[in-house]
Formats: structure tokens, C-alpha cells, sequence
């Protein structure tokens, strides 16, 4: 097995399932200012993708580009985390997912800026600055909609009991993270499970938010062991130009 690969498939899946599920949101947000920020969102995820999936084709060495490898592999052959794959159905669940990822994010971007690759590292830095804007928004959303209205702190309730249990896969080391941690690429993720929670408590905590007492990981999404139909049915929208005409570009 290739490690530096499989680790920069996980970072560009990661954007790349995000960036789209979020972008599913432009024109149908449930207020203007929001569908904008959305886009935003997505169009910064999907511009890191490039940058990883364009670095592991490279690594790969056969001939394949970084929209080859998104438009052109099976949802088997996926390497993201499932919880950002899981359909947005409801505006709080979109939400609190952004701020799992984001809380996430910018200790691990922050960690990797560091790394013994230097592509690693410059993708790292570039990518961090757009991290710390999204959890500095991400976060105060899910205060005021925590701290709204009734409705808004039930839905947004709902959406972090649905989630929660996504949030164990994050900080699961497996055999790729620590080849990646012995080669001073990257640190194990479980090591970032301690600041992560302290961003996660903080926030919960100010938007009188109830946080369950424990997390449980759903195996399978960085292993590409789904066992989901979520990103299949995703992939079926995302890949129809490149599925329907190999190669074509513009």
C-alpha cells in the first residue's frame, strides 16, 4: 500500500464530499445571507480538493489527475469520513456538521503546516486560513440557532444526537495514519481528539446545547468499508458529466 496516497485521498475525499454536500444548498438556503456563505464554503472545500487529490495523482505516478479522481473512481474506492456524506435533510444538521468538520480542521491543518512533506505542508497553510474563517462562522451559527428560539434549539438538538455517533471515525488510528505519523507527515488524529472536544464543549455549552455523554465511531469511511448507500447516490449526481462523456473538459 502506497500510505502518502491513501492519507492524500483522505484529505481531498474529505473536501471534496463535503464541498458538494454543502453546495446542494445554492438557492434553496433558507435565507439569503446564508446560501451565499454556503457557496463559499463549498467553492473554498472544493478548491482544497484540488490541491490534494491533484498531489496524490502525482504521488500515484499513473497518468491519472486530481478530476480523475473525482469523477472517475466508485464510491467504494472513497476515502472520507462518513459523516460528511450523510445528506444534508435538515439546514441544523448541515450546520452542525460544518462546525464538527471546522473544530476538526484547524488544529489538524494547523498540526500538518509542520509535516516533513513540503506539499503537505504549503497545502496545510493554504487551506488553514480558510478553515479559521469557517469555524469562526460555523460555530457561532450553531450558537444563535442553539440560543434562538425554541424551534431552532430543538432542531438544532436533533441534529447534534443524529451526528454525535459520526464523530468517533475522526480520531480512529489505523495503519495508514500511523505510517504518516512515523514518517513526520502527519500526527495521529487521535492525538487532536482533546482540543477538538474543548472547541466542541465550549460551543455546545454557549448555545445551551446538550451534549450526548459519549461518541461511538461508524466504521468504515476512512477504510472504504461503507457501509452507507449515501455517497453512491451523491456520486450518481456528481459524476454525470464525466460518466456520461470520459474526458470531456471545457
Amino acid at each position: 500500500m502506497n500510505h502518502l496516497f491513501e492519507f492524500l485521498l483522505r484529505q481531498g475525499d474529505n473536501a471534496l464530499v463535503l464541498g458538494h454536500r454543502t453546495s446542494e444548498w445554492c438557492g434553496v438556503a433558507p435565507a439569503l445571507e446564508e446560501d451565499i456563505a454556503l457557496a463559499n464554503t463549498a467553492l473554498d472545500l472544493i478548491g482544497q480538493t484540488q490541491l490534494w487529490l491533484g498531489y496524490a495523482a502525482e504521488v500515484e505516478g499513473e497518468g491519472r489527475t486530481a478530476n480523475d479522481l473525482a469523477f472517475r473512481r466508485d464510491a467504494y474506492d472513497f476515502r472520507n469520513m462518513l459523516m460528511v456524506e450523510v445528506p444534508n435533510e435538515d439546514f441544523g444538521r448541515t450546520l452542525m456538521r460544518q462546525f464538527f468538520f471546522d473544530a476538526f480542521q484547524v488544529p489538524w491543518l494547523d498540526a500538518l503546516q509542520t509535516s516533513s512533506d513540503q506539499r503537505v505542508a504549503e497545502i496545510a497553510a493554504k487551506s488553514l486560513k480558510e478553515a479559521k474563517y469557517h469555524i469562526a462562522r460555523s460555530a457561532e451559527t450553531v450558537i444563535a440557532l442553539g440560543d434562538g428560539t425554541e424551534d431552532s434549539n430543538a432542531r438544532m438538538q436533533a441534529a447534534l444526537a443524529y451526528l454525535w455517533p459520526y464523530t468517533g471515525e475522526v480520531f480512529v488510528d489505523d495503519d495508514v495514519d500511523r505510517a504518516m505519523a512515523d514518517q513526520g507527515v502527519a500526527p495521529l488524529p487521535s492525538t487532536l481528539r482533546g482540543q477538538w472536544t474543548a472547541t466542541v464543549t465550549e460551543t455546545l455549552t454557549n448555545a445551551n446545547l446538550v451534549q450526548p455523554e459519549s461518541g461511538f465511531a461508524h466504521a468504515g469511511g476512512r477504510s472504504g468499508k461503507r457501509h452507507t448507500e449515501h455517497l453512491g447516490h451523491m456520486l450518481a449526481t456528481m459524476q454525470t458529466l464525466q460518466r456520461s462523456y470520459p474526458g470531456a473538459v471545457w
